[in-house]
């Protein structure tokens, strides 16, 4: 049902409740769910049982009185109410309802399932976030399309949306990077003598080591050709790294609006800040030549020891930056920060969160007790064959996420069918579930994959709109509005038209929850709905009334279809 015809039902439950709550302190919750049997009705309600302790009174007593109260005043959204077990409410609502969610989808078009906030926040989602030390692989692809989902869902809520990409391109890791292409320049190799400990062993090293030696440019940035130049070899490497990641995005259909350095946070004066700020708060104190942070003073963020700031050699750890980047985006107004990490990241959380709390408390900024929120996701396996495949031809130690667009395309349009595959399959599990990439899968044009079993759910419902309405069918559709929508009372045009008046709620649901899982097991739903209405039912009936209300039934799920594989940045084919 539409979200305003799930709110006037709770509102007459709430009316029949009043009157045997009156003049007690009970205030009861009412709340609906599906019950999972269909013979049981369309909604389920149990305040009965939830006040009947309090009131001292038997549950089907209470529910008794409630559905009486109900079938008194019938307004055409509760055909009846029954009551089960020891005091369920089961509510069967009326044809009417049902099928109303059709003209609202006609009425609404791309914008149906969106909300407008009464209190639009500015929300930044930052993700990806890759060191440009290499390219990037398939935990960056779940990263990427977790990040881009849950960015669509918070927009479509009506909230302001930046993506950020925070590049990482300072610290230990880009000094190893420029020392491998170092090496790689002066002839060296993995392994050989002379290879320098820690090193990027990738065959991309070589490929950035032999542009620099031919004075190459990236961007503004031109390799001198100098290997004894580490400075500029380090300048060039990031830049062409950079490039790369680039391409990776672009290939996986994904547009950040910011890109953030923390080579910044350093050249203009935040990180120093930041420590004195915390130093101010009191929150910090020296032990053993290093400056330490108390995060164990916060315990409800939940660290199990305090930890180092700024090491013996004067040097900071990784998550001080991460503090100062955060105060930024406050400073910046995001208000809602979340951050799509690896697991790996875990242990920065406590770190950051406590930081932040020191500096907000004693400045006075305002920040919540949780900020910024996280979603950290588990890794990613890719199999073929019923083997892991374990390394990229390019980088030696793991798949790249071109390399798996690429393997799950297919030879027909590999870059358009793998991405698709790709950001469907890495949205079906929740983020903290391990996650097993099965490229056969993902080539496989069957029921069992589950983005072939979406997009072909829309396929075929075009192709029947071309048999109703010819080659034109998409300018005819407008006409289906004044379709008579009464004839639909079919078991499975019933519960096709609750399945695309659930679409706004669960837009809702999965942005509230940061959940992009929710929108991925939703679009299987409908599409197991709209092929089992199919399979049971003719569209091309002689009876020309209720051609046209199925058909029209039909556009609006294609519609619904559409608009959330359109959100997943997936495809909407119209032949497959």
């Amino acid at each position: 049902m539409l979200p305003e015809q799930k709110h006037a039902i709770i509102q007459r439950i709430s009316d029949a409740v009043a009157p045997l709550v009156a003049g007690t302190d009970v205030v009861p919750v009412v709340a609906l769910e599906r019950p999972k049997v269909a013979a049981h009705g369309d909604l389920a309600c149990n305040v009965a049982m939830q006040i009947a302790k309090r009131l001292k009174q038997n549950p089907r007593v209470i529910a008794q009185a409630i559905v009486d109260a109900l079938h008194a005043d019938r307004d055409g959204l509760i055909e009846r109410a029954e009551i089960a077990g020891p005091g369920f409410i089961n509510l069967f609502l009326s044809a009417k309802l049902h099928q109303a969610v059709v003209p609202a989808i006609f009425a609404q078009d791309e914008r149906y399932g969106r909300a407008v906030s009464e209190t639009p926040l500015k929300v930044m989602i930052e993700f990806v976030s890759a060191n440009p030390t290499g390219p990037l692989h398939v935990g960056h692809g779940r990263q990427g399309a977790l990040g881009d989902v849950m960015s669509a869902l918070f927009a479509s809520q009506g909230h302001a949306v930046t993506r950020e990409y925070y590049y990482n391109d300072a610290g230990v890791q880009i000094a190893t990077l420029a020392t491998s292409v170092q090496a790689r320049g002066r002839g060296l190799v993995p392994g050989g003598e002379g290879w320098p400990d820690p090193a990027y062993n990738g065959d991309y090293i070589a490929e950035i080591a032999t542009d620099f030696l031919a004075r190459g440019s990236v961007g503004d940035v031109k390799g001198s050709g100098d290997i004894e130049d580490l400075e500029n070899i380090r300048r060039f490497a990031v830049a062409y790294l950079r490039r790369e990641q680039d391409l990776d995005l672009k290939a996986f259909g994904i547009t950040f609006d910011n890109y953030y350095l923390e080579s910044s946070l350093y050249t203009d004066g935040r990180v120093e800040r930041t420590v004195e700020a915390l130093i101010a708060a009191g929150k910090t104190y020296e032990s053993d030549g290093a400056l330490w942070l108390a995060t164990t003073s916060y315990p409800d963020i939940g660290d199990d020891k305090d930890r180092v700031m700024r090491k013996t050699d004067g040097t900071y750890t990784y998550f001080v930056p991460d503090i100062a980047y955060h105060l930024a985006k406050w400073e910046r107004g995001y208000r809602k920060v979340v951050n799509v990490q690896g697991g790996d990241h875990h242990g920065t959380v406590a770190r950051v969160r406590a930081g932040l709390r020191a500096v907000s408390d004693a400045q006075h900024l305002g920040l919540p007790a949780i900020f910024p929120d996280y979603v950290l996701h588990k890794m990613v396996r890719v199999m073929r064959g019923g083997e892991e495949v374990k390394i990229s031809k390019r980088d030696g130690r793991y798949v790249t996420l071109r390399d798996l667009i690429q393997m799950s395309g297919g030879e027909d349009e590999p870059n358009v069918r793998g991405r698709d595959a790709v950001r469907f399959f890495f949205i079906t599990r929740k983020a903290d579930t391990e996650f097993t990439f099965d490229i056969d899968l993902a080539l496989a044009r069957s029921d069992e994959n589950p983005v072939y079993y979406v997009q072909y759910a829309h396929a075929r419902i075009c192709s029947v709109l071309a048999a109703w309405g010819g080659a034109d069918w998409e300018t005819k559709l407008p006409s289906l509005a004044s379709a008579d929508l009464s004839l639909l009372v079919a078991p499975r045009e019933t519960a096709l038209m609750q399945r695309l008046a659930e679409y706004p709620e669960l837009l809702a649901s999965a942005a509230a929850e940061m959940a992009p899982h929710q929108l991925a097991f939703y679009l299987k739903d409908c599409a197991a709905d709209l092929h089992s209405y199919y399979n049971a039912e003719r569209f091309l009936v002689d009876d020309l009334a209720l051609r046209d209300a199925r058909a029209a039934l039909l556009a609006a799920t294609r519609q619904v279809i559409a608009n959330g594989l359109a959100l997943v940045g997936v495809a909407a084919p119209q032949k497959m």
